[in-house]
């Protein structure tokens, strides 16, 4: 069992990897009951995600899964009896169940916030995830720096670690569920929680960083040297058996499932506190240019924003994640601020390489990255894969003028600008050229100068933690939302 006092486990190193083994299915518990947790309406209060703020992230999120588990709702019952027969594949009870996810929570976040799993010892997961700043960068670095010396550096910007729980499996051609869109709609490549859609669960997300060489530069070796060492090296072993640290093998395997877990805490990572989410439910009222905002992001013919990253609620009622999860191509510029990018041969060419491998010969997953989620984006300081902008006015410019004033974004050579210049001309078919990108040189951009400030306004709505005003609000948010269409 996952569940196992020192006192009676009694097993080796083969027992432990059985033990790792059902942790993955109580991991499918967590998924099914924070999934079901994920459509809740806002209206809880703010939980702190900070280390020292949060009181207890792990009795939390087992009050939150067993109030979730208990609800007499639809989703409530669902999620109830899906633990049962999760719980009962496992050997266990329901509340053994409860308590293994209350245990592997208060782990993953004690391992989110330890550098000494690193090689360096000085850089911890939370070092790139800050909890302020929606577990993404404090700092406006375009790439983060690692490895062993803390001076090396990647090529690509850390994302938010928030609102993935609803990101699907990477799928070559993504249909919808009957429940929430239109299953003959074919959305083309999606899915995945990385920039190329390489990894679909949070362990095998958390491995990534651990392991790289220019990021936290560990192995598991160094991994279960340090967790062995810490002083929740007991509560590791309650949690996985006496035995866990026998097999690096098998702890390292416990350390990335504990980090999966603790992303899955509801009131952490996908709480559903920005304004925007009390206006949806009647509670809050936008300014004329947040409301403003809001309608050219949606209106196809200006931002045309909200078909990649969808503002509505899911036709099941759940609130939206601000992203279609699809990968897609738009030409961000070169960032030559990038080590990586003084190779004038290099490309980061997302879905087809060089991270990701397996669709390296497909020319048409070449330049195309996940589409992120817009929630908590004010709190960001660099902005898409490459970190090459560092604020929204920046970022909603770059989508309303890159075709209309290309060399305000591109470089040029002997008067003529190079446009899409990180990206080879043999891709370029599989740029984006919808709304807003369907203009040409000299034509009126999309957005003016004051449209651009309103739809940057509407984005900071995004941002949890918003507190929702005492008495009536005498607006219908649904009615001011006009209708739009996603991809």
């Amino acid at each position: 069992m996952l569940v196992e006092r020192a006192a009676q486990s009694g097993v080796g190193p083969a027992q432990s990897s059985m033990n790792i083994k059902r942790g993955a299915v109580l991991a499918l518990a967590v998924t099914v009951l924070t999934g079901a947790l994920a459509a809740c309406d806002a209206s809880k209060p703010e939980v702190s995600a900070n280390a020292d703020a949060d009181a207890d992230a792990g009795a939390s999120a087992a009050r939150a899964a067993n109030a979730g588990a208990e609800r007499s709702d639809a989703r409530g019952a669902a999620s109830a009896v899906a633990i049962k027969l999760v719980a009962q594949d496992a050997g266990q009870s329901r509340a053994q169940v409860y308590e293994s996810v209350r245990q592997m929570t208060a782990l993953g976040k004690q391992l989110f916030f330890d550098p000494s799993l690193s090689g360096s010892g000085r850089l911890a997961c939370a070092s790139c995830h800050s909890p302020d700043h929606a577990f993404s960068p404090s700092n406006a670095l375009s790439v983060q720096l690692g490895g062993a010396d803390m001076h090396r550096t990647g090529m690509r910007a850390a994302p938010t670690l928030k609102y993935l729980q609803s990101v699907p499996a990477f799928a070559e051609h993504y249909h919808e569920s009957d429940d929430e869109g239109d299953e003959s709609v074919d959305a083309g490549p999606t899915g995945g929680l990385t920039w190329d859609g390489r990894v679909d669960r949070g362990s095998d997300q958390a491995r990534i960083p651990l392991l790289s060489s220019f990021e936290m530069g560990s192995t598991p070796a160094r991994v279960t040297a340090a967790v062995k060492a810490a002083p929740y090296a007991d509560a590791f072993r309650a949690a996985f058996g006496e035995h866990i640290f026998d097999s690096e093998d098998a702890t390292f395997k416990a350390v990335l499932q504990s980090l999966e877990t603790f992303e899955q805490t509801p009131e952490v990572f996908y709480p559903y506190t920005s304004k925007y989410d009390a206006f949806l439910a009647g509670k809050a009222q936008l300014t004329q240019a947040e409301l403003h905002g809001l309608q050219l992001f949606n209106d196809e013919q200006k931002g045309n924003c909200a078909s990649c990253h969808i503002s509505q609620r899911t036709k099941d009622g759940a609130p939206p994640q601000f992203s279609d999860f699809g990968l897609i191509a738009i030409g961000v510029p070169r960032n030559r601020a990038l080590t990586v990018n003084r190779d004038p041969r290099f490309y980061d060419l997302g879905a087809c390489g060089p991270e990701r491998t397996d669709l390296g010969k497909r020319d048409e997953f070449c330049g195309i990255f996940r589409t992120p989620t817009l929630r908590n984006i004010a709190l960001k300081k660099s902005f898409f894969h490459n970190g090459i902008y560092h604020s929204l006015d920046q970022v909603v410019r770059f989508y309303a003028e890159r075709d209309t004033n290309p060399e305000k974004f591109y470089p040029a050579v002997k008067g003529k600008v190079q446009k899409f210049d990180d990206l080879p001309q043999r891709y370029w078919a599989n740029l984006n050229t919808e709304a807003p990108f369907d203009r040409k040189p000299g034509e009126k951009p999309a957005l003016d100068e004051a449209e651009i400030k309103d739809v940057v306004a509407f984005l900071q709505t995004l941002t949890d933690g918003y507190k929702v005003p005492a008495g009536p609000v005498n607006m219908s948010a649904e009615a001011a939302i006009p209708a739009v269409a996603v991809r």
